[in-house]
């Protein structure tokens, strides 16, 4: 969702809207400038990594959702009475578990948020299709629900996108939807889906309009911690802390080095032990590997120092017992 997850700028905002604030009502408003998670880094509130929690995260029961995903009050005003008699035509075959779903209702549901000009769902309507479907616009399901959407935008679903997306998940309504959370969660945890999740990240991050093709640092920095919410690799807080005190020497995030990363999470170890200047590794991760071997240099000799000093201090304290005793001894 490109400036929601869907045309961020500034990752400091979410996924679902481009700054992330809240009304009372609890509506996101996306302004210009928004990104991924609160907090500076992207991601979760604060920085922190989103946990997924089971069942739904609002409080409305799906008894107050129609079929088409508007709440009941907004459908009696948009469309009218339900329709009565025989299902609308457009039904696909049944899903699995005996579901089925439809073409005019996914069409439908389209409709409840697209723009009043354009024929897509952009950042007012992402808002409220997040907030419809019980989601918080900076969780990773919400980068899960672009991924399967194919979403080339940020903060935008065209109807084809919306569409395709829907068919995809074999759900027409937000209670399907939404009850395909868990397998799209199991899908992105498997190997090869985690790599078409992953690469489709770095693409969803570019700014189309203007044409980008590296992604900015801060908003690569709030990508990383988003795409690795469920499995976060021990080496990605060190990588994270090493872009941020690099600024200078780190603009831009290029897809090979994003790709590589992947590879370089599963090939070298978290003590680097693995790492090779001779492999083909980008020249920012031989950087990486100076700035983390030095660093653990600091903090081996940090410890080192305060270990003898604590052991001098202990030894002091010896002296002085033995001291006292021997002045008490008649």
């Amino acid at each position: 969702m490109g400036q929601c997850v869907t045309k961020c700028k500034n990752p400091s905002s979410s996924l679902g809207s481009k700054s992330g604030d809240k009304d009372p009502a609890g509506k996101a408003h996306c302004k210009k400038g928004g990104v991924i998670g609160g907090g500076g880094g992207g991601g979760g509130a604060g920085g922190g990594v989103y946990k997924e929690e089971a069942g739904p995260v609002c409080t409305r029961s799906p008894a107050d959702l129609l079929a088409n995903g508007t709440k009941k009050m907004e459908a009696e005003g948009r469309t009218g009475p339900a329709p009565s008699g025989e299902p609308p035509g457009g039904e696909e075959p049944a899903a699995a578990g005996g579901e089925e779903f439809s073409v005019p209702r996914i069409e439908e549901l389209f409709g409840c948020y697209k723009d009043e000009v354009d024929d897509a769902i952009l950042e007012e309507g992402m808002e409220r299709f997040c907030s419809d479907l019980c989601v918080d616009p900076a969780e990773f399901r919400v980068l899960l629900l672009a991924w399967k959407f194919q979403a080339a935008t940020m903060c935008k679903f065209t109807r084809r996108e919306f569409v395709e997306g829907c068919k995809a998940l074999r759900a027409d309504s937000l209670e399907g939807i939404h009850a395909r959370f868990p397998r799209l969660l199991l899908e992105a945890r498997a190997e090869d889906g985690f790599r078409d999740l992953y690469r489709f990240t770095f693409q969803f991050g570019l700014d189309a309009e203007e044409g980008q093709r590296s992604l900015q640092r801060d908003m690569a920095v709030a990508l990383w911690r988003l795409v690795f919410t469920q499995d976060s690799p021990p080496i990605l807080e060190r990588w994270l802390d090493f872009l941020a005190e690099n600024p200078s020497g780190v603009r831009g995030v290029s897809r090979d080095t994003w790709n590589m990363f992947l590879n370089f999470t599963q090939a070298v170890g978290p003590d680097l032990s693995n790492y090779s200047e001779d492999e083909a590794w980008p020249s920012l991760f031989d950087s990486f590997v100076e700035w983390e071997v030095e660093r653990r240099k600091r903090e081996e000799e940090e410890e080192e120092r305060t270990r003898r000093a604590e052991a001098e201090e202990e030894e002091d304290r010896d002296r002085d017992r033995d001291r006292d005793r021997e002045g008490a001894s008649p």
